[in-house]
Protein backbone atom coordinates (compact mmCIF):
# COMPACT_ATOMS: atom_id res chain seq x y z
CA UNK A 1 0.00 0.00 0.00
CA UNK A 2 1.57 3.15 -0.95
CA UNK A 3 0.57 6.09 1.07
CA UNK A 4 -0.93 9.22 -0.74
CA UNK A 5 1.45 12.36 0.08
CA UNK A 6 -1.02 14.97 1.49
CA UNK A 7 -2.06 12.10 3.74
CA UNK A 8 1.36 10.75 5.46
CA UNK A 9 0.63 13.81 8.24
CA UNK A 10 -2.58 11.36 9.47
CA UNK A 11 -0.16 9.21 10.36
CA UNK A 12 0.93 8.37 14.04
CA UNK A 13 4.08 6.54 15.03
CA UNK A 14 5.90 5.48 18.38
CA UNK A 15 9.12 3.32 18.91
CA UNK A 16 9.74 1.68 22.01
CA UNK A 17 12.16 -0.67 23.64
CA UNK A 18 11.64 -3.32 26.46
CA UNK A 19 13.77 -5.99 28.63
CA UNK A 20 14.19 -9.68 28.55
CA UNK A 21 13.46 -10.97 32.27
CA UNK A 22 14.57 -13.96 33.52
CA UNK A 23 12.56 -16.06 37.04
CA UNK A 24 14.63 -17.13 39.38
CA UNK A 25 11.60 -18.11 41.37
CA UNK A 26 9.13 -19.25 38.21
CA UNK A 27 6.03 -19.49 37.60
CA UNK A 28 5.08 -23.56 37.05
CA UNK A 29 2.06 -23.44 35.11
CA UNK A 30 -1.67 -21.90 34.85
CA UNK A 31 -4.85 -22.15 37.17
CA UNK A 32 -6.32 -20.52 33.75
CA UNK A 33 -5.26 -20.77 30.59
CA UNK A 34 -7.58 -18.21 28.74
CA UNK A 35 -7.03 -15.65 31.27
CA UNK A 36 -2.67 -16.65 32.29
CA UNK A 37 -3.24 -16.56 35.81
CA UNK A 38 -0.07 -18.85 37.45
CA UNK A 39 -0.43 -21.17 40.23
CA UNK A 40 2.02 -19.50 42.32
CA UNK A 41 3.80 -15.97 42.23
CA UNK A 42 7.17 -15.39 40.78
CA UNK A 43 10.55 -13.26 41.14
CA UNK A 44 12.57 -12.10 38.27
CA UNK A 45 15.56 -9.95 37.71
CA UNK A 46 15.00 -7.51 34.39
CA UNK A 47 18.30 -7.95 32.19
CA UNK A 48 20.02 -5.27 30.73
CA UNK A 49 18.48 -3.85 27.28
CA UNK A 50 22.16 -3.04 26.13
CA UNK A 51 22.57 -6.98 25.86
CA UNK A 52 19.02 -8.28 25.20
CA UNK A 53 15.99 -6.39 24.10
CA UNK A 54 12.96 -6.29 21.60
CA UNK A 55 12.08 -3.07 19.61
CA UNK A 56 8.72 -2.26 18.38
CA UNK A 57 7.33 0.43 16.21
CA UNK A 58 3.64 0.81 15.77
CA UNK A 59 1.99 3.43 13.57
CA UNK A 60 -1.78 4.18 12.94
CA UNK A 61 -3.58 5.59 10.33
CA UNK A 62 -6.80 6.68 9.05
CA UNK A 63 -5.28 5.37 5.44
CA UNK A 64 -4.59 1.78 6.67
CA UNK A 65 -6.57 -1.37 5.60
CA UNK A 66 -5.88 -3.60 8.04
CA UNK A 67 -3.81 -4.48 11.45
CA UNK A 68 -0.67 -6.41 10.26
CA UNK A 69 2.31 -7.34 11.96
CA UNK A 70 6.28 -8.26 11.26
CA UNK A 71 8.14 -9.95 13.33
CA UNK A 72 12.14 -10.32 12.86
CA UNK A 73 11.79 -9.40 8.74
CA UNK A 74 8.66 -11.70 8.79
CA UNK A 75 5.38 -10.72 8.33
CA UNK A 76 3.02 -12.54 10.51
CA UNK A 77 -0.85 -13.75 11.13
CA UNK A 78 -2.30 -10.74 13.13
CA UNK A 79 -5.12 -13.00 14.24
CA UNK A 80 -2.91 -14.92 16.72
CA UNK A 81 -5.78 -14.97 19.78
CA UNK A 82 -2.69 -13.75 22.49
CA UNK A 83 -1.80 -10.75 20.17
CA UNK A 84 -5.94 -9.97 19.69
CA UNK A 85 -6.28 -10.14 22.87
CA UNK A 86 -3.67 -7.39 24.13
CA UNK A 87 -4.83 -5.32 20.85
CA UNK A 88 -8.22 -5.52 22.03
CA UNK A 89 -7.62 -4.94 25.18
CA UNK A 90 -5.55 -1.45 24.99
CA UNK A 91 -8.14 -0.63 22.47
CA UNK A 92 -10.94 -1.02 25.23
CA UNK A 93 -8.91 0.61 27.82
CA UNK A 94 -8.04 3.77 25.53
CA UNK A 95 -11.54 4.77 24.84
CA UNK A 96 -12.95 4.23 28.29
CA UNK A 97 -10.74 7.10 28.89
CA UNK A 98 -11.32 9.04 26.10
CA UNK A 99 -15.50 8.39 26.70
CA UNK A 100 -15.01 9.14 30.15
CA UNK A 101 -13.39 13.17 28.88
CA UNK A 102 -10.34 12.82 30.57
CA UNK A 103 -8.30 15.80 28.61
CA UNK A 104 -4.61 14.06 29.05
CA UNK A 105 -5.49 10.95 26.77
CA UNK A 106 -5.12 11.49 22.84
CA UNK A 107 -6.81 8.85 22.03
CA UNK A 108 -8.11 10.47 18.47
CA UNK A 109 -6.64 7.70 16.42
CA UNK A 110 -7.79 4.24 18.70
CA UNK A 111 -10.19 3.41 15.96
CA UNK A 112 -7.17 3.77 13.12
CA UNK A 113 -5.38 0.35 12.02
CA UNK A 114 -1.96 -0.75 13.09
CA UNK A 115 1.19 -1.56 11.59
CA UNK A 116 3.42 -3.14 13.68
CA UNK A 117 7.87 -4.13 13.09
CA UNK A 118 9.00 -5.43 16.04
CA UNK A 119 12.97 -6.76 16.21
CA UNK A 120 15.14 -8.94 18.83
CA UNK A 121 18.61 -8.00 19.06
CA UNK A 122 18.93 -11.87 20.76
CA UNK A 123 17.50 -15.45 19.20
CA UNK A 124 14.23 -15.50 19.15
CA UNK A 125 12.41 -19.14 20.48
CA UNK A 126 14.99 -20.26 21.92
CA UNK A 127 14.17 -20.42 25.80
CA UNK A 128 15.14 -16.69 26.45
CA UNK A 129 12.12 -14.81 26.97
CA UNK A 130 11.61 -13.47 23.70
CA UNK A 131 7.64 -13.49 24.59
CA UNK A 132 8.37 -11.80 27.37
CA UNK A 133 10.22 -8.60 25.92
CA UNK A 134 7.65 -8.92 22.67
CA UNK A 135 4.53 -8.71 24.42
CA UNK A 136 5.79 -5.91 26.72
CA UNK A 137 7.14 -4.11 24.08
CA UNK A 138 4.26 -4.53 22.21
CA UNK A 139 1.90 -3.25 25.27
CA UNK A 140 4.12 -0.63 26.08
CA UNK A 141 4.24 0.86 22.69
CA UNK A 142 0.87 0.57 22.16
CA UNK A 143 0.12 2.76 25.67
CA UNK A 144 2.36 5.88 24.42
CA UNK A 145 0.46 5.56 20.72
CA UNK A 146 -2.92 5.55 22.46
CA UNK A 147 -2.47 7.40 26.10
CA UNK A 148 -3.11 4.52 28.17
CA UNK A 149 -1.65 4.81 31.40
CA UNK A 150 1.36 2.52 32.53
CA UNK A 151 -0.66 1.07 36.12
CA UNK A 152 -2.85 -0.75 33.53
CA UNK A 153 -0.42 -2.21 31.22
CA UNK A 154 0.52 -5.46 33.54
CA UNK A 155 -2.83 -7.06 33.10
CA UNK A 156 -2.66 -6.30 29.10
CA UNK A 157 0.87 -7.82 28.75
CA UNK A 158 -0.03 -10.85 30.96
CA UNK A 159 -2.91 -11.97 28.49
CA UNK A 160 0.21 -11.91 25.86
CA UNK A 161 2.57 -14.23 27.43
CA UNK A 162 2.31 -14.61 31.36
CA UNK A 163 6.11 -13.36 32.16
CA UNK A 164 5.37 -10.12 29.72
CA UNK A 165 4.06 -8.55 32.94
CA UNK A 166 7.28 -8.63 34.49
CA UNK A 167 9.43 -6.89 31.34
CA UNK A 168 7.03 -4.06 32.09
CA UNK A 169 9.87 -2.74 34.66
CA UNK A 170 13.33 -3.11 35.35
CA UNK A 171 15.24 -4.52 38.11
CA UNK A 172 14.02 -7.22 40.19
CA UNK A 173 9.68 -7.41 39.71
CA UNK A 174 7.43 -10.12 41.50
CA UNK A 175 4.43 -10.90 39.14
CA UNK A 176 2.02 -11.40 42.38
CA UNK A 177 -0.49 -14.65 42.21
CA UNK A 178 -4.02 -12.52 42.92
CA UNK A 179 -6.75 -14.04 44.10
CA UNK A 180 -9.80 -12.97 42.27
CA UNK A 181 -11.44 -15.02 39.41
CA UNK A 182 -10.99 -12.30 36.71
CA UNK A 183 -7.28 -12.09 37.25
CA UNK A 184 -7.54 -8.05 38.26
CA UNK A 185 -5.37 -8.13 41.10
CA UNK A 186 -2.57 -11.46 39.12
CA UNK A 187 -0.07 -8.10 38.47
CA UNK A 188 4.08 -7.46 38.45
CA UNK A 189 4.99 -5.07 40.52
CA UNK A 190 8.98 -3.96 41.08
CA UNK A 191 10.53 -5.08 44.32
CA UNK A 192 13.97 -3.54 43.80
CA UNK A 193 15.35 -0.99 41.24
CA UNK A 194 18.21 -2.41 39.03
CA UNK A 195 20.80 -0.42 41.33
CA UNK A 196 19.77 -2.07 44.10
CA UNK A 197 22.71 -5.20 43.83
CA UNK A 198 25.12 -3.98 41.82
CA UNK A 199 28.07 -6.59 42.07
CA UNK A 200 24.93 -9.51 40.71
CA UNK A 201 26.13 -10.31 36.75
CA UNK A 202 24.45 -12.61 34.79
CA UNK A 203 25.64 -15.17 32.44
CA UNK A 204 23.72 -16.96 29.50
CA UNK A 205 25.48 -19.75 27.72
CA UNK A 206 23.87 -20.28 24.54
CA UNK A 207 23.99 -24.15 23.73
CA UNK A 208 21.51 -23.48 20.82
CA UNK A 209 20.07 -20.63 19.36
CA UNK A 210 17.30 -22.68 17.05
CA UNK A 211 13.57 -22.47 18.35
CA UNK A 212 12.91 -24.83 21.32
CA UNK A 213 11.28 -28.30 20.76
CA UNK A 214 9.31 -27.56 23.35
CA UNK A 215 7.25 -23.98 24.42
CA UNK A 216 6.99 -22.79 27.86
CA UNK A 217 3.40 -23.19 27.60
CA UNK A 218 3.75 -26.79 27.14
CA UNK A 219 6.46 -27.41 29.43
CA UNK A 220 4.81 -26.04 32.20
CA UNK A 221 1.49 -27.84 31.53
CA UNK A 222 3.30 -30.80 31.65
CA UNK A 223 5.27 -30.31 34.83
CA UNK A 224 1.98 -29.39 36.66
CA UNK A 225 -0.08 -33.10 35.86
CA UNK A 226 3.07 -35.12 36.44
CA UNK A 227 5.90 -33.82 38.92
CA UNK A 228 6.05 -34.91 42.18
CA UNK A 229 8.49 -31.99 42.84
CA UNK A 230 6.61 -28.82 41.41
CA UNK A 231 7.65 -25.77 43.60
CA UNK A 232 10.45 -27.83 45.53
CA UNK A 233 13.08 -28.60 42.42
CA UNK A 234 14.65 -25.80 40.20
CA UNK A 235 14.73 -26.71 36.50
CA UNK A 236 16.48 -24.96 33.43
CA UNK A 237 13.73 -22.36 31.55
CA UNK A 238 12.46 -23.64 28.01
CA UNK A 239 15.24 -24.74 25.94
CA UNK A 240 18.59 -25.95 26.23
CA UNK A 241 20.35 -22.33 27.04
CA UNK A 242 21.53 -22.00 30.84
CA UNK A 243 21.27 -18.80 32.89
CA UNK A 244 24.07 -18.00 35.57
CA UNK A 245 23.35 -15.89 38.42
CA UNK A 246 26.77 -14.86 40.44
CA UNK A 247 29.07 -11.73 41.15
CA UNK A 248 31.53 -9.49 39.36
CA UNK A 249 34.15 -11.20 41.57
CA UNK A 250 33.80 -14.35 40.48
CA UNK A 251 32.63 -13.65 36.80
CA UNK A 252 36.21 -14.16 35.19
CA UNK A 253 36.83 -17.36 36.54
CA UNK A 254 33.96 -18.92 36.27
CA UNK A 255 34.39 -17.63 32.36
CA UNK A 256 37.39 -19.13 32.16
CA UNK A 257 35.70 -22.90 33.75
CA UNK A 258 33.12 -22.62 30.32
CA UNK A 259 36.03 -21.54 28.28
CA UNK A 260 38.05 -24.61 29.22
CA UNK A 261 35.89 -27.38 29.43
CA UNK A 262 33.53 -25.77 26.33
CA UNK A 263 36.18 -24.75 24.29
CA UNK A 264 34.60 -22.51 21.46
CA UNK A 265 35.00 -23.16 17.97
CA UNK A 266 38.65 -21.46 16.53
CA UNK A 267 38.35 -18.20 14.11
CA UNK A 268 34.42 -18.52 15.21
CA UNK A 269 32.06 -15.81 16.63
CA UNK A 270 33.30 -13.93 19.42
CA UNK A 271 32.70 -16.68 22.62
CA UNK A 272 32.01 -14.04 25.01
CA UNK A 273 28.99 -11.14 24.48
CA UNK A 274 27.90 -8.53 25.95
CA UNK A 275 29.55 -6.60 29.15
CA UNK A 276 33.23 -7.19 29.27
CA UNK A 277 34.69 -9.66 31.17
CA UNK A 278 38.68 -10.16 32.38
CA UNK A 279 40.69 -12.79 31.58
CA UNK A 280 41.70 -15.33 34.57
CA UNK A 281 43.73 -18.57 35.28
CA UNK A 282 42.60 -21.75 36.05
CA UNK A 283 44.84 -23.93 38.70
CA UNK A 284 45.59 -27.35 38.09
CA UNK A 285 44.18 -28.28 40.87
CA UNK A 286 40.57 -26.76 40.16
CA UNK A 287 40.97 -28.43 36.85
CA UNK A 288 41.67 -31.59 38.46
CA UNK A 289 38.55 -31.07 40.72
CA UNK A 290 35.83 -30.59 38.52
CA UNK A 291 37.43 -33.95 36.82
CA UNK A 292 35.30 -33.98 33.15
CA UNK A 293 36.99 -34.01 29.89
CA UNK A 294 36.20 -30.61 27.86
CA UNK A 295 33.49 -30.81 25.34
CA UNK A 296 34.34 -28.73 22.44
CA UNK A 297 31.63 -26.46 20.58
CA UNK A 298 29.05 -27.63 23.01
CA UNK A 299 28.20 -23.79 24.12
CA UNK A 300 28.09 -21.70 21.16
CA UNK A 301 28.48 -18.10 22.82
CA UNK A 302 28.04 -16.60 26.33
CA UNK A 303 25.99 -13.65 26.53
CA UNK A 304 27.12 -11.31 29.77
CA UNK A 305 25.01 -8.86 31.64
CA UNK A 306 23.42 -7.12 34.70
CA UNK A 307 20.06 -6.22 35.83
CA UNK A 308 18.70 -3.46 33.43
CA UNK A 309 15.76 -0.97 33.42
CA UNK A 310 12.18 -1.35 32.31
CA UNK A 311 10.91 -0.41 28.46
CA UNK A 312 11.71 2.77 27.04
CA UNK A 313 10.42 5.26 24.93
CA UNK A 314 13.00 5.39 21.26
CA UNK A 315 12.85 9.44 20.61
CA UNK A 316 14.92 9.58 17.34
CA UNK A 317 12.78 9.36 14.47
CA UNK A 318 15.67 7.39 12.16
CA UNK A 319 15.22 4.68 14.75
CA UNK A 320 11.50 3.93 13.66
CA UNK A 321 11.64 0.58 11.80
CA UNK A 322 8.37 1.54 9.66
CA UNK A 323 8.70 4.35 7.51
CA UNK A 324 6.67 7.04 6.44
CA UNK A 325 4.30 4.67 4.08
CA UNK A 326 3.62 2.68 7.57
CA UNK A 327 5.49 -0.22 5.82
CA UNK A 328 9.04 -1.71 7.23
CA UNK A 329 12.39 -0.10 6.22
CA UNK A 330 14.64 -2.78 4.40
CA UNK A 331 16.63 -2.85 7.20
CA UNK A 332 13.44 -4.51 9.23
CA UNK A 333 13.18 -7.06 6.64
CA UNK A 334 14.90 -10.21 6.29
CA UNK A 335 16.16 -11.11 2.68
Amino acid sequence: MKMPENDKQSLSMVTCTAPVNIAVIKYWGKRDEDLILPINSSLSVTLHQDQLKTTTTIACSRNFQQDRIWLNGKEEDISNSRLQSCLQEIRRVSRKRRNSGDSTSDVSSVSHKVHICSVNNFPTAAGLASSASGYACLVYTLSQLFGVESEQLSAVARQGSGSACRSLYGGFVQWKLGEQLDGKDSLAEQVESESYWPELRILILVVSAEQKSVGSTSGMHTSVETSQLLKVAYTFDAGPNAVIYTLQDHLPEFVQVVRHFFPPEVNGEEFVKGLPVCSADLSEELKRDINMEPTPKAIRYIISTKAGPGPCVVKDPNHHLLGADGLPKKSAISD
